[in-house]
């Protein structure tokens, strides 16, 4: 090529490499300063957006947790007023032998205990209210959301616990000495044993339920990190490599742009 004022190709593709390396600087400089390699569409349209979809389902299995640990909650209660109301029935049941083999004062004193332990059985049941809802009063299930896809889980029963017979015939704090018999206390204790039952399996499943989904939350931000995420190792290497190159371009663009200044001395 000849040599000339007009046009300086040396000079141009000095500057194009330099460019060119200036915007590899700024990629690897916006990789170091986020951590990530997609930070945004314009990086990897595709990789965004899938990131950005499991994000969502991440902010969506947080509802999910929320309500399974209020299930859990709700479950909990209520096996614990259960087991306070089996204490209670136990001890009634003792009560209940003793007022059949005896008269007077002494059943009377026997009946009152019984009585009272009868009314902790209801103030148990009744109190059992976690955000709103008690197992043991309430006649519907309470549904669980499980999964970011609307599946539910029901916990509680179709009909109260606390309503049943049995359980009436043993609680309402004024109960007579006839009434008060070994039979229904047998009958009272079936009940809420089998209720607690019942809410020993619901409260595991809920367990599991929620183990599974920490699972799955973990399992997705890992996914999302392997995705996105940049090797800052790598990148920090591929910087210094990068600023080496950039000030190499520089003397380069600067050698390119001293050619006309060579022709000058032809003129000397």
């Amino acid at each position: 090529m000849a040599n000339s004022i007009n046009t300086n190709y040396g000079a141009s593709i000095a500057l194009q490499n330099l460019n060119k390396t200036n915007a590899q600087l700024e990629t690897t400089q916006n990789r170091i300063n986020t951590g990530q390699k997609v930070s945004s569409a314009k990086d990897n349209g595709a990789i965004f957006a899938i990131a950005t979809t499991q994000r969502a389902n991440m902010g969506a299995m947080d509802a999910v947790k929320n309500s399974l640990q209020r299930g859990q909650s709700i479950v909990d209660v209520a096996l614990a007023a259960g087991d306070t109301a089996t204490s209670a029935l136990e001890e009634m049941k003792a009560l209940a032998v003793n007022i059949a083999s005896s008269t007077g004062d002494a059943q009377t004193a026997y009946l009152a205990d019984y009585n009272a332990l009868g009314k902790e059985v209801a103030s148990a049941l009744s109190g059992a209210s976690f955000d709103g809802a008690n197992l043991w009063t309430t006649a519907a299930v309470t549904n669980l959301t499980t999964n970011t896809s609307g599946g539910t889980y029901a916990i509680g029963f179709a009909a109260a616990p606390s309503a049943d017979a049995t359980l009436t015939a043993v609680n309402t704090g004024a109960i007579t000495a006839a009434n008060a018999t070994v039979a229904n206390v047998d009958a009272a204790i079936k009940t809420v044993t089998t209720s607690l039952a019942t809410l020993g399996t619901q409260s595991k499943s809920v367990g599991r339920q929620m183990t599974f989904v920490n699972k799955l939350q973990d399992a997705t931000e890992a996914g999302i990190g392997n995705l996105v995420d940049a090797d800052l190792a790598k990148e920090s290497a591929k910087l210094t490599a990068l600023q080496t190159k950039q000030q190499l371009g520089v003397q380069a663009l600067s050698i390119a742009n001293s050619s006309s200044s060579i022709l000058m001395s032809l003129f000397r």
